[in-house]
């Protein structure tokens, strides 16, 4: 498959074994190389997430995330439509990685780095699919502090077998393989001072999701 070009809209999807999707995302490509596909979004960039984590946020209740993971061990689940909000992200995603690397900014700058583990990088005609593994690690942007973030949840969707053994296993791995990328200040944190330096164009156009005739996002589980 040909690479992406800078500019171009793709879409990361996040897809459950079953072969259904659990969210997607339009995203802004910036570069891609076999080494990573970095692309980017702002606020107001189109998504469709969980309709349970979407009044999760709505309503500020974390326990509502925990009914959507679930709702999803059991296959079922409706999307909503939802726009990213808040933040910049440039995001770093190396194809066969368990992991990508993701900075957040704010009007004020770099907010934070964070690393997301997930399933290594599906290609498709429209963007690229994988699938968010729960855990993550959050990183302060001079790289002096780290946390691991929702290993409550990463427990809880390996009780209802959304994390395989299989997956544990690299996941564990990837965990490792991160923390090296930070201590050698490799991939993006060889360069973090240009990545911190890094925004969005406010003239470049906000990430769309492709239109879908005849179908209603609240109402779509299976794209």
């Amino acid at each position: 498959m040909e690479s992406f070009t800078p500019g171009e809209t793709v879409v990361r999807r996040d897809v459950h074994r079953c072969g259904r999707v659990w969210s997607e995302q339009a995203l802004r490509v910036i570069a891609d190389t076999p080494e990573a596909l970095v692309t980017a979004c702002a606020p107001g960039a189109q998504a469709r997430w969980p309709a349970l984590y979407a009044r999760a946020r709505a309503e500020g209740d974390r326990t509502i995330r925990t009914q959507a993971f679930d709702a999803m061990a059991t296959g079922k689940w409706q999307l909503a439509p939802a726009v990213w909000q808040e933040t910049e992200l440039l995001l770093w995603k190396p194809p066969t990685a368990w992991f990508s690397v993701n900075a957040f900014f704010t009007a004020a700058g770099l907010r934070n780095w964070y690393i997301n583990f997930e399933h290594p990088t599906h290609r498709t005609e429209a963007g690229f699919d994988t699938l968010d593994l729960a855990i993550d690690l959050v990183i302060d942007p001079d790289l002096s502090t780290l946390r691991w973030k929702d290993e409550d949840e990463y427990a809880h969707v390996r009780r209802l077998g959304i994390v395989t053994d299989t997956e544990h296993r690299a996941v564990e791995h990837a965990r490792a393989q991160a923390l090296a990328l930070i201590e050698d200040r490799a991939g993006p944190f060889a360069e973090a001072d240009r990545w911190q330096a890094w925004r969005w164009n406010p003239a470049w156009p906000t990430p769309s999701l492709p239109e879908r005739e005849g179908t209603d996002p609240a109402l779509v589980a299976d794209l």
